[in-house]
């Protein structure tokens, strides 16, 4: 453990000590989390040297209602290894904000994790294509206008839920999508950061919600989000609503059934799986992946090229 020249914390964990030591200072990390959450110029950097896996494919569930932006899922580090944190639903902390997804960057041999943050307008995410608009430029999932947010249905999956405020724009990629999961190193997308996300990210941020913060807690007690359980193919990809596991909403990885609560992975309330009807879906997928039903909507997510007003104005 050891401070850097900018006053970050950093925690370092080699691949044979990880786990071990992960679980010995978990609490002190949090201790730490909290009190850094405070300061302006200070926040706790988690460092492996070990990759992360790549992105599930899975399907979006449909959207609870308006208001809602989509937060992508991604996996994180825990004291027992890399975990999977579902995609789902989420209400911005104010009118105007959207979403940059964290995810991690490999630098000097160590992967760093660098957190996601609400702001006025798509900062950098390491050219990581967390599908659903967010193609590793800026969001193609929508954008806000007089105080509503107005949808793509492009990419988003309205289900049986009425939105008023709706368009509909492909999105465009002149370059080769992967499911790729972090930035850099061996294997990771060569993305920079352009002008525009340099510029993003000197704007006032607000960090995740305490229903985000809440979520990602949730998932990782769930050992069925494990990397080491699932091997990169959770049965818990993505939930309509933040922090329910279980039930109506909840979609698994593509070709990997729902997730069914088991008394010993989850407290959470049983119910009956409700499978998304795949002809409502938009799916993430890499190329070379089984080519889906006709009936199944996938979109061609496409790299686009950055333009200011695909962040708080008409794309």
């Amino acid at each position: 453990m050891s401070r850097s020249a900018d006053n970050n914390l950093v925690l370092a964990f080699g691949e044979t000590t990880m786990r071990p030591i992960a679980r010995a200072i978990a609490p002190f990390v949090v201790a730490l989390a909290l009190v850094s959450s405070s300061a302006a110029h200070a926040q706790i950097l988690v460092r492996i040297e070990v990759a992360p896996p790549v992105l599930p494919v899975y399907v979006q569930p449909a959207i609870p209602g308006p208001g809602f932006i989509w937060s992508p899922g991604y996996w994180a580090w825990g004291p027992d290894g890399y975990f999977w944190v579902p995609g789902t639903w989420v209400r911005p902390p104010a009118i105007g904000l959207l979403w940059t997804p964290g995810y991690w960057g490999w630098s000097d041999g160590i992967y760093v994790w660098h957190g996601g943050y609400w702001g006025p307008r798509i900062g950098f995410y390491g050219g990581v294509n967390y599908g659903f608009g967010y193609t590793g430029v800026g969001f193609q999932g929508g954008y806000w206008s007089g105080g509503v947010f107005t949808y793509n249905r492009a990419v988003t999956n309205f289900g049986a839920v009425h939105i008023t405020n709706v368009y509909n724009k492909t999105v465009i990629n002149n370059t080769t999508v992967t499911n790729v999961s972090f930035n850099g190193g061996n294997g990771g997308t060569a993305a920079r950061p352009t002008s525009e996300e340099l510029a993003a990210g000197n704007d006032k941020h607000i960090p995740p919600t305490g229903t985000q913060t809440e979520h990602e807690h949730g998932a990782s007690t769930n050992h069925a989000l494990l990397a080491s359980v699932n091997h990169g193919s959770p049965s818990i990809a993505a939930t309509a609503n933040a922090g329910h596991f279980s039930g109506h909403g909840v979609v698994g990885v593509q070709g990997v059934k729902a997730f069914t609560p088991s008394p010993n992975l989850t407290k959470a309330g049983a119910g009956s799986q409700h499978p998304l009807q795949a002809n409502t879906a938009k799916a993430f997928r890499p190329p070379g992946a089984k080519q889906p039903p006709p009936h199944q909507a996938v979109h061609q997510v496409k790299r686009p090229q950055p333009h200011p007003r695909n962040a708080a104005g008409h794309p």
